[in-house]
């Protein structure tokens, strides 16, 4: 046990670097995990204070089961089950399978010959890597954008098969402790099913929990917040004193639940569970990866890296491409989910489990677990966090950075500004009210969006697919101010708003701010009057200025990008840029493309 001095010393730096690396990371666009581990490793060999087992070296194995059922929990808010159909079901549940069991085999298999360790250990190893898990996986993909059906079947196998793995690993852990290990004992099918029997008891005493807090008290958004936080606590660890390792599957249970059961909604924002839950990821990996020193790397190095051959190049596509046969996914979907396996933090906390729990026991080969699964997480990152992209371009599978707006409202200035988007290339998608304003749309050349589009962006646990911006343009103000803000974690872009009038009556609708489209001057009202009189919206050729009399609405970057021009962000085109612009139209002619009785 550390001093207090170099305690607080080690607390400090544990966070700097979680939270730094993290920073880090964003700026360069890369996953946090390739800056985490070695940032850990690294403070690992050069200071003591970070070490997990002189921070905590009586119960940090059991700080890392709540931690990680946290991070469970949250995935679990983002599935969706109503997603989870047809091809989706049939392909995760196929890699959920074959994943776990060729994984399973493989590292088994070649685990002996690579690093000299016993069968049983290597059935250990081989269970703590079946691994994958969302916190590696969803970053990979926000970056790379893939269609949405890729993106759901490798959240939903990375989500579900972290508490597999976990649990197949505590079987085999048991069964080492025990001194008897059989393959008939290791794996028998009634203890699995008891484990599961237990996590998901606990999930479902969890949901029962959250649906009398959320939907019976109401909380509002900061104690609706700490009451997931408390009750997944408490189920989790409530499940893991009953079974090892049950309550991560509680949580997950936990966190489907509050997300699919009709009337069990969570509080609309949740800024500090989320903030939380990334803390706790950057926290883990760092002092887990300290916990690995030089002297054990290096005589697993070699090897390693041959086992994380075997894996990408042949047990991960072998896997994907028989669970995909048949589904009728396209060549390049099935070949991009065979290029993303990454191990993540579930592989790394059983490891950091076990491996504590069994340095004791005598058995030979224990010893290796910690550096070698660390060597596999460290690789497989690197290998996907720096391939992922160019390999999704190569096989067209990864989403075209042009911009894809839905505006949101069906008067005729913003018909006309929908038209004049469309017209310079973008696939332009618009929701409105009312069935005159569908109309209106539709005689415009633009289909509109269906009615449920709306209800997604609201949705907190919820995203929009495929939109990468949403533009408020109604005329009610204070709707679009709210939209504005519970919106923005549903939608893969910016979300901003339409000014209000200067005389505007609504009640929470605020004239400026960051998401307030186009600056001073240039409100709803204005913008419909100015259409109204003729003025009609225009774009100009690449790397023309605006012309004078017109007002710079968006710049439309070469790449297809849409920038708005807010009074924070004034128009900045660069070479090859066009500005959409609105200005008086020829001899007061009503705006190009406006509707029939638009004036």
């Amino acid at each position: 046990m550390l001093p207090p001095d170099q305690f607080l010393l080690g607390i400090a730096l544990t966070v700097l670097l979680a939270v730094g690396s993290q920073i880090v990371a964003s700026r360069l666009r890369i996953p946090a995990l390739i800056l985490l581990l070695p940032a850990g490793f690294t403070a690992g060999a050069l200071t003591d204070v970070v070490h997990p087992e002189k921070l905590a070296p009586d119960n940090f194995s059991s700080i890392v089961s709540l931690s990680v059922a946290v991070i469970l929990y949250d995935a679990g808010l983002g599935l969706r089950l109503r997603q989870l159909r047809g091809a989706t079901r049939s392909v995760v549940r196929r890699l959920l399978l074959l994943g776990v069991l060729a994984t399973w085999a493989s590292v088994t298999a070649l685990a002996p010959a690579l690093f000299g360790v016993p069968f049983p250990v290597a059935v250990l190893l081989g269970a703590v890597l079946v691994v994958s898990g969302p916190t590696v996986v969803g970053p990979l993909l926000d970056h790379v954008r893939p269609p949405d059906g890729v993106r759901r079947i490798l959240v939903w196998e990375g989500t579900l098969v972290d508490p597999v793995g976990a649990i197949l690993g505590a079987l085999v852990l048991h069964s080492l402790l025990a001194g008897d290990f059989r393959l008939d004992r290791g794996f028998h099918p009634g203890e699995f099913l008891l484990s599961w029997l237990v996590g998901l008891a606990g999930g479902a005493v969890g949901a029962a929990v959250l649906w009398f807090l959320l939907h019976r008290l109401r909380l509002g958004e900061t104690l609706g917040t700490l009451a997931q936080l408390a009750t997944v606590v408490a189920v989790s660890a409530g499940c893991d004193v009953v079974r090892d390792d049950t309550g991560l599957i509680a949580a997950v249970v936990a966190g489907l639940a509050v997300a699919n059961l009709p009337g069990l909604g969570m509080p609309a924002r949740r800024p500090f569970f989320e903030t939380l839950v990334q803390l706790i990821i950057g926290l883990l990996f760092v002092t887990i990866s300290a916990g690995v020193t030089p002297a054990s790397v290096r005589p697993v190095l070699l090897p390693a890296l041959g086992l994380i051959g075997a894996l990408v190049l042949v047990v991960r596509p072998l896997v994907a491409w028989l669970s995909t046969q048949g589904r009728g996914l396209p060549y390049g979907e099935r070949a991009f989910i065979a290029w993303m396996a990454p191990r993540g933090i579930v592989a790394a906390s059983t490891a950091s489990a076990f491996a504590a729990t069994l340095a004791g026991s005598g058995l030979s080969g224990t010893d290796k677990i910690l550096p070698v699964t660390f060597l596999v997480i460290v690789g497989t990152v690197l290998v996907y966090g720096l391939t992922a992209a160019p390999v999704a371009a190569a096989l067209g599978v990864n989403r075209s950075a042009r911009a894809r707006p839905l505006l949101v409202g069906g008067r005729p200035w913003s018909v006309a500004l929908a038209r004049c988007l469309k017209s310079a290339g973008l696939d332009v998608a618009m929701w409105t009210a009312t069935e005159e304003q569908r109309q209106r749309v539709r005689q415009a050349g633009i289909e509109p969006a269906p009615g449920d589009l709306l209800a997604a962006a609201t949705d907190p646990s919820g995203r929009i697919e495929g939109v990468t911006a949403v533009l408020l343009l109604t005329d009610d103000d204070d709707f679009n101010a709210l939209v504005s803000v519970v919106a923005q974690d549903s939608v893969d872009g910016p979300v901003h708003r339409v000014g209000p009038p200067p005389d505007g009556t609504g009640a929470v609708a605020t004239r400026t701010g960051p998401d307030v489209l186009f600056g001073p001057g240039l409100g709803r009202d204005v913008l419909a009057a100015r259409h109204a009189r003729g003025d009609r919206f225009t774009v100009g050729a690449p790397g023309e200025a605006p012309t004078p009399g017109h007002d710079a609405l968006f710049v439309l970057r070469a790449d297809g990008r849409l920038d708005p021009v807010t009074e924070e962000r004034p128009a900045r085109p660069g070479p090859g840029d066009r500005v959409v612009l609105l200005g008086p139209g020829p001899d007061g002619r009503p705006a190009k493309g406006s509707p029939a009785g638009s004036r």
